[in-house]
């Protein structure tokens, strides 16, 4: 769906993100790795099984539109896993919070594997054990090795060579993303949104730890995108209860909606969808007796929302963060743009 203000937001990962061959250079099979961090799931965006590390290898199996089947091996704790009851499969992560998967024994973590993911067996050592899972990732994210297969890291991303692009000086509040490009998130654990060419410089809107969050503005070619007048594309056909019921699916999708503000708050540790004292807007949609909406506020767009009253309406164009956050159930979507109604209704 397009932004109504031609503009992107994201999530950029600096330290592991590289860019290389698109997703139509990715054969029908090989070995590959993954440019970016990235979800690893059960069917072509369905549940995700775990989140695995830029630079991890896989073993490409098939392709679906935009989605890369592969198959992913690694090396997990025995104490973590259970035998399974689906005849498929001989091994399920049991651990609460899930359970790394490593290269080798006690070695580099590829990534984190959900509680529940059904896994084969390979084979044991004392105290670990050698699975196998296939599963779909986001073609673009999926990088063909080019040469024998040793040439692939599966411990990390291909470090960027620092030497080969001389230091500029660049406006305050922007960020380059080096000479191997860099993969845009929907959010630090969401899919790839879009990607950025070696050199480009974006806007930085707000920095947590190793990710910084950017605007991107740009075009695209869309010669036969339907009108809004059919509602195909009409950002405020969504309501809260749509996107609840399959968060997932609409993450990262743009919305407009006739809000009503209750009052402006900064998110607690428990409030584990935000960051820690991120601001936000608890409001209603549609207003009285309509269900709370979280909008969270980008640094930069704080004095857009100053001098709101209690129960005064507004139209908030915003990007699906979850549709229900894990505390309350409540959706979240990201601030793009305002506008105040003025008064009470």
């Amino acid at each position: 769906m397009p932004n109504p203000k031609g503009t992107t937001n994201g999530w950029l990962l600096l330290l592991v993100s590289l860019l290389g061959l698109g997703a139509e250079g990715v054969r029908a099979q090989g070995l590959a790795s993954l440019r970016a961090e990235e979800n690893f799931r059960g069917t072509p965006n369905g549940q995700i099984l775990a989140r695995l590390a830029g630079g991890v290898s896989v073993q490409i199996v098939a392709r679906q539109g935009n989605w890369v089947q592969v198959d992913l091996e690694g090396w997990m704790w025995t104490r973590s896993l259970q035998v399974s009851r689906d005849a498929a499969f001989e091994l399920v992560v049991s651990e609460p919070e899930g359970e790394n998967l490593r290269d080798a024994p006690s070695g580099t973590i590829l990534g984190r594997l959900e509680r529940g993911t059904l896994l084969e067996e390979v084979r044991r050592v004392p105290g670990w054990i050698l699975i196998r899972r296939r599963g779909w990732v986001w073609g673009p994210s999926v990088a063909e090795v080019a040469g024998s297969p040793t040439d692939a890291s599966p411990t990390g991303a291909t470090p960027s060579d620092a030497s080969s692009t001389p230091s500029v000086s660049r406006p305050a509040g922007f960020t380059g993303v080096g000479d191997v490009g860099a993969v845009i998130l929907s959010a630090p654990d969401g899919d790839t949104l879009a990607t950025a060419a070696p050199g480009a410089e974006l806007e930085v809107t707000a920095r947590q730890g190793n990710w910084v969050r950017v605007r991107v503005e740009g075009w695209i070619w869309q010669p036969n995108t339907p009108s809004a007048q059919d509602g195909s594309l009409e950002p405020g056909a969504l309501s809260p209860d749509d996107i609840a019921l399959d968060s997932e699916a609409f993450a990262g999708r743009v919305i407009s909606w006739r809000l009503q503000f209750i009052s402006q708050e900064k998110a607690e540790a428990v409030r584990t969808d935000f960051f820690e004292g991120e601001p936000f807007l608890l409001c209603r949609f549609g207003g009285d007796g309509g269900q709370f909406v979280y909008v969270a506020i980008p640094p930069d767009r704080l004095s857009e929302v100053e001098g709101f009253v209690p129960l005064e309406y507004m139209t908030v164009t915003a990007r699906v963060r979850t549709g229900a956050s894990v505390l309350t159930g409540t959706p979240i979507v990201d601030l793009l743009s305002v506008t105040r109604e003025g008064g009470r209704r």
